[in-house]
């Protein structure tokens, strides 16, 4: 069968198998806002329990078989050889494998005034060597990916020197590089203010782009879609950086104001639709979705979002579901019509050809798709049924309770 895109279906459900997105460790566990943390019975406290809802995410969507860990938040600090391995050997008897290494140079007090933008050189160099640590916890757990965000920057004008601070950020990047393994690359994230609210060291893509250019060729810039000004162009920032061959991955989340941090596509799936679109549209001029895995893009797609409200394992699988959707979606352009009505001005016959694609239901699709794959159909609802939510929290429950009254 071929449809109206001029794809058939078995290139389009083999691009589709080839899809795979990865989920945070984070997300499994409480979370809330600054002002506090929401409890929840069945979320995670350990990383015995992170990994075990990851792998339930996995078991029912298929395409998440890697998680993404925060250094302080997963191992003892400081973290021997011994912890390390036992979490690699975790993830591997539940069907996962260790993805992105973060490392973590916001928590500690003494990162109050900047980490590697920080005044002091002992406090930059505490701070690169977190970073270079955590590129050896990466090696021992087989990651290959080394994902940096920053929280650098000030609160009021004339609190630093903003020149001698992107210095100190393209010397502390440069160094981090240098210690790079040559199969690894290194994502630089970027973020327009918070918890810096005059100026961020590294507020948006082009200074990501420049710092991580500048760090060495196996950097790359990653794009976080709640991480930008409201009304900015998130697809436009995607299409320059696939151009550059600077776009290294993604940390997908959704938002109404700011970094809300909400789940994927529950504001605005039109948007993560059209970021879709400019990757795809890349693959198949590079020879189409029949040419294999050769033609993917070497992007990390990640999610990272604090679904403080929802259920912790059925927002990461509705966030899954929702990415495939949007995926699909976008390898149904008609890019042969697209292409012409492009090249004769017609707007009105270009936009339709996206908001067509846009529109088209695939959900009897994939859950065809699921079915190849010995998957329910349905994961959310599988998941639902499964019970595992409240065997998850019948055992962690008690326990938070337990250990909330013993600080009482």
């Amino acid at each position: 069968m071929r449809h109206a895109s001029g794809i058939s279906e078995s290139d389009l459900l083999a691009r589709l198998a080839r899809f795979q997105i990865e989920t945070p460790s984070w997300g499994y566990a409480d979370t809330g806002t600054r002002f506090g943390k929401f409890l929840q019975d069945a979320a995670a406290t350990t990383v015995e329990e992170k990994l075990a809802d990851a792998a339930e995410v996995h078991r029912h969507t298929g395409c998440c078989p890697s998680v993404a860990v925060h250094v302080l938040w997963d191992f003892p600090a400081p973290a021997n050889e011994a912890d390390v391995r036992r979490v690699a050997r975790l993830a591997e008897s539940v069907g996962l494998r260790i993805g992105s290494i973060n490392p973590n140079v916001f928590q500690d007090a003494c990162y109050k005034w900047g980490s590697l933008t920080n005044r002091d050189p002992v406090i930059r160099r505490r701070a690169l060597e977190h970073v270079l640590d955590s590129i050896r916890v990466g090696q021992s757990v087989g990651s290959k990916c080394l994902s940096l965000w920053f929280a650098d920057g000030t609160n009021y004008p004339g609190q630093g020197d903003i020149r001698q601070r992107k210095r100190w950020m393209s010397e502390g990047l440069a160094a981090v590089h240098g210690r790079l393994p040559a199969d690894w690359t290194m994502l630089v994230e970027y973020k327009p203010f918070e918890p810096a609210f005059y100026h961020t060291d590294l507020a948006d893509w082009g200074m990501a782009y420049v710092l991580a250019k500048d760090a060495g060729s196996r950097a790359r810039v990653l794009v976080d879609t709640g991480h930008h000004l409201p009304g900015c162009n998130i697809e436009h920032i995607v299409a320059f950086l696939i151009d550059e061959n600077m776009l290294g991955g993604f940390h997908f989340n959704d938002r109404k104001y700011a970094d809300d941090d909400l789940t994927m596509g529950s504001i605005d799936p039109y948007q993560l639709f059209r970021i879709f679109h400019e990757i795809v549209s890349v693959e198949q001029d590079r020879g189409g979705v029949a040419a294999g895995a050769k033609a993917d893009l070497p992007i990390a797609y990640m999610i990272d979002q604090s679904h403080n409200l929802k259920p912790k394992i059925e927002a990461m699988i509705q966030t899954v579901m929702t990415a495939q959707e949007m995926f699909t979606k976008a390898l149904l352009v008609d890019r042969e019509a697209l292409r012409a009505a492009q090249s004769r001005e017609d707007l009105v016959a270009s936009e339709n050809c996206l908001k067509d694609a846009f529109a088209t239901d695939v959900r009897d699709l994939l859950r065809e798709h699921r079915r190849a794959h010995h998957l329910p159909p349905d994961p959310l609802a599988a998941f639902r049924a499964s019970g595992y939510a409240a065997r998850a929290a019948a055992e962690r429950g008690p326990r938070k309770t337990a250990a909330a009254s013993s600080y009482a």
